[in-house]
């Protein structure tokens, strides 16, 4: 219902009391959505993942981590940062993180490694001690917060894998740092940045566009998917990537969402609800938080798809907008 009751008018039924129709107004007026009760009002968190010292980008990190920093201090906005130790493990990798956390957002495990937890020749020892390479990088931070992010948000293809390291994150102290609203923007960076590659003063907007509203309609979905579930508005994750279509649109993105009635909130706000205290139990393990538990109770079956997000569910809507837009502008520069 995008954060709003339905209203159906309800016609005279011959009330002549002052007081009730004051009262009725008032009910019209917060179903129509003029005014949300504040339990409805849909909240989001901006995390971020795999950040890289690499500079061989259309943005240098230098750049990226100005941006980046630049527009959630403008709004105020306190991260997570979820940081994969070899694409940091570097003079200019600890750099990087020395500014993220001197900003005070949260520092937190997604592996060394990256791997595939889904992987045969991955078992939960080599996970662990995956894990554990990650953790003794970041612990020095004062930003270092016990949350781990699966990578690829793969949680284990067997019970023994998935319960073994359920277990050693209890153990550890760490909580798994789940998504609630998965996307493709790293797709849509990837797209925009080979353009780029060949022409640096290409129009790109129409991947603003799309990033923007292919992001919004994936928090949609979760989100509506999320009240069915659980009856209220949850505090929710955002997964996005440390990439150029961040570091250039954040600030457009979240006014988009702050414009439509959304809250922006931190992400140690957000890691407080009590749904990120679920442990699905489904297999293969994984995906957003939201998608697992739907998956668990067997109901959603008919719009759930597998993987949740991945870039082939984009790239035909991708390719339309910008076909669309290069096709009318070079209309009209022909004019």
């Amino acid at each position: 219902m995008k954060g709003k009751y339905i209203y159906h008018p309800v016609k005279n039924f011959g009330i002549k009391s002052f007081r009730i129709k004051i009262l009725l107004i008032f009910i019209l007026v917060l179903n129509t959505g003029l005014i949300y009760p504040q339990h409805q009002i849909p909240r989001i968190s901006i995390t971020i993942d795999d950040p890289t010292a690499d500079s061989a980008d259309v943005l240098s990190w230098h750049q990226k981590n100005g941006k980046l920093l630049k527009t959630l201090q403008k709004y105020n906005i306190k991260a997570a940062l979820f940081v994969c130790g070899k694409r940091i493990n570097s003079i200019d990798g600890f750099k990087l993180l020395d500014e993220w956390n001197n900003s005070g957002h949260m520092i937190c495990n997604h592996s060394y490694s990256h791997s595939y937890f889904h992987s045969k020749k991955i078992n939960a020892e080599i996970f662990k001690n995956d894990f554990l390479k990650c953790d003794s990088i970041i612990k020095k931070y004062s930003g270092y917060t016990k949350l781990f992010r699966f990578p690829y948000l793969k949680e284990g293809d067997t019970k023994e894998k998935r319960d073994e390291f359920r277990q050693f994150l209890f153990n550890t102290g760490y909580r798994n740092g789940s998504v609630t609203i998965d996307a493709s923007d790293w797709y849509v960076s990837s797209r925009m940045c080979d353009t780029l590659n060949i022409n640096k003063d290409f129009d790109i907007t129409p991947f603003k566009q799309y990033y923007i509203e292919h992001i919004y309609s994936r928090a949609l979905f979760y989100d509506s998917l999320a009240f069915q579930l659980t009856g209220r508005k949850i505090n929710h994750t955002l997964l996005l990537h440390y990439n150029v279509l961040n570091a250039m649109f954040l600030d457009d993105l979240i006014v988009h969402f702050i414009s439509k009635g959304w809250e922006i909130i931190n992400a140690d706000d957000a890691f407080s609800d009590e749904i990120f205290s679920s442990q699905p139990d489904i297999l293969p393990a994984g995906e957003s938080l939201v998608w697992a538990l739907a998956k668990e109770t067997g109901k959603f079956d008919n719009i759930l798809r597998y993987p949740g997000e991945d870039s082939f569910y984009e790239e035909t809507g991708l390719n339309e907008v910008l076909f669309n837009y290069y096709s009318k502008k070079n209309i009209n520069n022909s004019r």
